[in-house]
């Protein structure tokens, strides 16, 4: 299993292999990144590539990378030759919206009026949601306290995510930074895949092996939100090879694997909770010595956890600690399972090196756009007691 990770870490370059490559070319090499309004997708650049935050930033505002509507209908900040092809793998999850209003008394017909209605508003230039109500009017319905029940208090979120999901109209981050979720929306101009649907399948599931280096086929479905019909007719046209057990790599991959050697020293990473070593798979057991380790100031231990609760702190593929940012101190607070790498000078130059980039450039490192100092308090407080907070650097 060890050399098995440390694969999977080399293809997610987390090995050095991308240093100074641009964002562009690391998302296409690693896999797209997950933005839910937090640090993610400048963590994931950063750890495979040094990649500082007005690159990236500079990337989005240049449409070389973009955040979009894509695999299960989740955003992912994506590179531009993938543009097309998110979109149309993403392209259906709207409809659950659509039924969600028409429950509300909300026919088809005013959503797609209402969506003619906002292209027209944005053809002079973008507007935020604000703008976009105020001209638009009454062609926006109030969904009252029912609405609100559903989590959707106007008609204008379908409209925009419909709009959004079929690649004519792109929502702008306000400030250019993708860790917030204020945007302006604005035309544009449809990216085409030029894939049938069934070629673009089977494309993603091409791209998410090469990404992964390796997964089972509920990784597969997982990732790609794809019935076990489609990733069966996909996984039968790739003819994947079985590199360990449950484990299916396409044929180039396979090769690779069987000659890769797993470095002997340490290369140590400091992560989103939802990078896409995690996330890919969704499989925290696959990246653990022991599964029934402890968690601070948790029930539960690291095996039992879907999701991880904090960001991680990596070595060749293996889940070795959590960390944090306390904002107030401007310090990461860090712990790992094995006591000794408390010490472990490369470890400690690692945490200096990620505090200092978020400190310096980001501000802060939260996990979602609900995140917040406040909210992950008790989680610093377990972490910082939990090392004694002798692990704690500036």
């Amino acid at each position: 299993m060890t050399d098995l990770r440390a694969w999977w870490w080399h293809r997610q370059g987390l090995d050095g292999s991308l240093d100074g490559e641009d964002p562009a070319t690391v998302l296409a090499r690693t896999g797209w990144a997950r933005s839910v309004g937090g640090a993610n997708p400048y963590l994931t650049l950063f750890a495979r590539a040094g990649v500082h935050r007005a690159e990236v930033d500079g990337a989005v505002a240049d449409l070389a990378v973009h955040e979009l509507p894509s695999a299960r209908g989740c955003t992912y900040v994506v590179p531009a030759a993938d543009f097309g092809l998110a979109l149309q793998v993403g392209r259906s999850a709207p409809e659950a919206d659509l039924a969600r209003v028409a429950k509300l008394g909300v026919p088809r017909g005013e959503i797609d009026e209402l969506r003619a209605a906002v292209l027209d508003a944005v053809a002079a230039g973008p507007l935020d949601p604000v703008a976009l109500k105020d001209v638009l009017g009454d062609a926006v319905r109030n969904l009252g306290a029912a609405g609100k029940k559903q989590g959707v208090s106007t008609t204008l979120p379908v409209a925009l995510g419909l709009l959004q999901a079929s690649g004519d109209l792109r929502r702008i981050p306000v400030g250019g930074r993708l860790d917030q979720q204020r945007y302006s929306y604005a035309r544009w101009d449809r990216p085409d895949s030029g894939l049938s649907d069934d070629a673009a399948r089977v494309s993603l599931v091409r791209r998410y092996l090469g990404w992964t280096g390796g997964a089972g086929v509920a990784h597969v479905r997982w990732f790609t939100g794809f019935t076990a019909r489609v990733v069966k007719a996909a996984l039968a046209e790739l003819a994947p090879v079985e590199v360990a057990e449950g484990v299916l790599a396409l044929p180039a991959d396979a090769k690779a694997f069987a000659e890769f050697v797993a470095p002997a020293r340490p290369r140590y990473a400091l992560l989103g909770g939802i990078d896409g070593l995690f996330l890919l798979r969704r499989d925290l057991s696959s990246l653990l010595d022991d599964g029934s380790a402890p968690v601070p100031g948790e029930d539960r231990t690291i095996g039992q956890f879907t999701d991880l609760p904090d960001h991680a702190i990596v070595d060749r593929g293996r889940l070795v600690g959590l960390w944090q940012f306390d904002v107030d101190s401007s310090r990461i607070v860090w712990w790992t399972w094995d006591p000794a790498l408390a010490t472990d000078p490369d470890l400690v130059s690692e945490v200096e090196r990620t505090a200092a980039y978020i400190r310096d450039e980001l501000g802060d490192a939260r996990g979602f756009s609900l995140d917040s100092p406040k909210s992950r308090a008790p989680r610093i407080a377990a972490l910082s007691a939990a090392s004694g907070d002798g692990r704690v650097r500036r």
